[in-house]
């Protein structure tokens, strides 16, 4: 399981209001948007004509060939809306589609945000440029704010467009496949507008469990017995970070609780410190954990860059809900279709109820 496959569910209203913003401080982005939802459009070709075509290479062929089969698994036994997405592929000749840029203070866990219509505030700022993202996490940086940009292999428009595959996410495993679009379907399943915590973490939960009961259902012993060992990981990197932000946030709440604007220099230099001697043993931890697994880590890209804020918090982001979805899924039996309409109420409760709901129950 590659860590963090991120989506966008704000492409529509990027698209859909962007003429409304000519002349705006938002115009360049929203005009990013427009431009780059068109460009994947225009290099979209039917699945089913790709698999007429002799000229298809084999892997290619054979992947796609495996989308359809798990649209048809989303539809009947996840209880997913399909509808028309996944039908179509487009090359983009570049790794990502997208690339996220995220941000917090300094000295806070608490994540900026940035509003869409409709959809609310959500905890990143998309891009169809990896170096229009990397110009904003500039500029977020020249303020005194940590950035974090992530490449993003696959997003959801919610419905209101087609979604195609894409060649940035086409090449994984039969269970990595079947996670990034369970995943990306599960958004148009629920979503809560300004949430992006309780969205994400849905989807992560719905795409898991969806995985594993194909895998299952299946017969893929082997991929199966793969997949569980990567989730297994994955929990233990979770926990470390997790770990680690609650180290930092007893040490922001502690020595800033009232924020940095008056702390003198010395104490600042101490923050800075404290911080850093927490990075460094998240560090540490993952290495003993990479030790553990064989000296072999899926997360070793991660840790390439030096750690912030803003990077520890796209775990919490995926993460630190999914087991309260869990346990709900089992509260309703296992029914999708129950555990659905279940975190629809959810999703009427304020953000507050809703989170002390999933971390307590």
């Amino acid at each position: 399981m590659t860590a963090f496959r991120a989506s966008i569910s704000s492409v529509l209203v990027l698209l859909s209001v962007a003429p409304l913003f000519s002349g705006c401080s938002n115009c360049g982005y929203f005009g990013q948007a427009l431009s780059g939802h068109l460009s994947i459009v225009r290099r979209q070709h039917p699945i089913a004509a790709l698999l007429d075509d002799p000229s298809t290479p084999a892997e290619l062929r054979q992947s796609l060939q495996r989308v359809l089969i798990l649209r048809d698994y989303a539809s009947q036994q996840l209880a997913l809306p399909v509808d028309g997405h996944y039908t179509r592929y487009a090359d983009l000749d570049r790794r990502f589609v997208v690339w996220n840029v995220h941000a917090a203070p300094e000295f806070s866990l608490k994540a900026r945000t940035w509003w869409y219509p409709w959809v609310g505030r959500l905890k990143y700022r998309g891009y169809f440029s990896e170096a229009n993202a990397l110009r904003l996490a500039d500029q977020l940086s020249s303020h005194g704010q940590d950035a974090y940009v992530g490449g993003v292999e696959a997003y959801s428009t919610l419905g209101w467009f087609r979604d195609p595959v894409l060649n940035t996410f086409i090449h994984h495993s039969t269970g990595e496949l079947a996670e990034i679009l369970f995943h990306e379907l599960a958004h148009q399943r629920v979503f809560v507008g300004g949430d992006t915590d309780f969205n994400e973490a849905f989807a992560t939960a719905v795409a898991q469990e969806g995985t594993r009961r194909w895998l299952r259902e299946t017969g893929r012993v082997e991929e199966l017995d793969r997949y569980q060992r990567g989730l297994a990981q994955e929990r233990e990197f979770v926990a470390v970070v997790q770990s680690a932000r609650q180290k930092l946030d007893r040490i922001f709440e502690t020595r800033a609780p009232h924020g940095i604007r008056k702390l003198p220099r010395e104490e600042l230099g101490v923050l800075r410190a404290e911080k850093e001697r927490v990075m460094t043993q998240l560090r540490q931890d993952h290495e003993t954990l990479r030790l553990r697994w064989g000296g072999n880590s899926q997360y070793e890209r991660w840790f390439a860059r030096p750690i912030n804020n803003a990077q520890l918090n796209t775990v919490a982001t995926y993460y630190d809900l999914v087991p309260g979805f869990e346990r709900l899924m089992q509260q309703e039996g296992g029914d999708l279709p129950r555990f659905y309409g279940a975190v629809k109420r959810l999703g009427r409760l304020g953000r507050e109820q809703r989170r002390i709901h999933l971390m307590e129950h």
